[in-house]
């Protein structure tokens, strides 16, 4: 499950280790940062990546509000007070709750239920635009072959990750999904993709050798008629419609021939 960032901020040092101790208790939160100033807030979130704050308002030099007001492109926020005259102010800047100090475990879960939901959701529409613009940017490319020492660039579980392409050992479909199996991770990064799409945009030492299997072909380690070895000794099949094709690529490749 994808942890939710945490940054708290408040002047207080015992209403930051309160809610340190509320998150600890939430399974689904990370605490990034526990900050005493928006200064020391705005140095966190230049290096880190924050899902939601948890912020003081009352606090001298910049307060809260203001400084929710400072972020170009602010994540969840929910304010935390002791003065209930903030609340409609926070809702204009968006805040997605309101905790009026001093505020219960029971209080604080109440609003990181709705922190998931609201995250979750934001999730998913990340997850929609990054398919839409995937899909795009395949139909635009579709005939273009990415380069053997070049890198891939996949969407998997909300984010983008690259691969070397040396590094693909083999391509596993299963369904609509595919497994990218690498030199060196037992652990394959797993994929929303057709089989077809892939073969299209791999260099030409990747071969189809069946329906769901897709090679490197500088992978192989030796062969036979129904099965294929890779490297670390990895056994696939040999579908029959595609060994002429994978057996023209060796024999042309044979020391000695007559």
């Amino acid at each position: 499950m994808t942890k939710i960032e945490v940054l708290t901020v408040d002047d207080e040092p015992l209403a930051l280790q309160q809610l340190e101790s509320y998150i600890q208790k939430i399974s689904f939160f990370h605490l990034m940062a526990s900050c005493l100033s928006t200064k020391e807030a705005w140095k966190v979130m230049k290096q880190h990546a924050v899902d939601v704050i948890f912020c003081d308002i009352n606090m001298p030099d910049v307060n809260g509000m203001d400084f929710v007001k400072s972020l170009a492109d602010p994540p969840l926020i929910v304010f935390t007070t002791a003065y209930s005259e903030y609340a409609v102010e926070g809702y204009q800047v968006n805040a997605i709750d309101y905790l009026l100090k001093p505020f219960s475990l029971e209080e604080f879960q109440r609003v990181a239920i709705k922190v998931k939901k609201i995250f979750e959701i934001k999730l998913k529409a990340a997850d929609r635009q990054l398919q839409e613009n995937s899909s795009t940017a395949n139909a635009n490319a579709s005939a273009t072959k990415l380069e053997e020492n070049g890198d891939l660039f996949v969407h998997t579980e909300h984010k983008m990750v690259r691969i070397p392409i040396k590094d693909i050992v083999y391509v596993e479909g299963m369904s609509e999904y595919l497994k990218i199996h690498t030199q060196g991770e037992q652990k394959p990064v797993i994929i929303l993709q057709s089989m077809k799409t892939m073969e299209d945009r791999l260099p030409k030492n990747f071969m189809r050798i069946h329906r769901s299997f897709l090679i490197n072909l500088h992978c192989i380690t030796e062969l036979n008629k129904t099965r294929v070895f890779l490297s670390d000794n990895i056994p696939l099949p040999i579908g029959d419609m595609y060994r002429d094709k994978l057996f023209t690529y060796v024999n042309n490749r044979i020391l000695g021939k007559k």
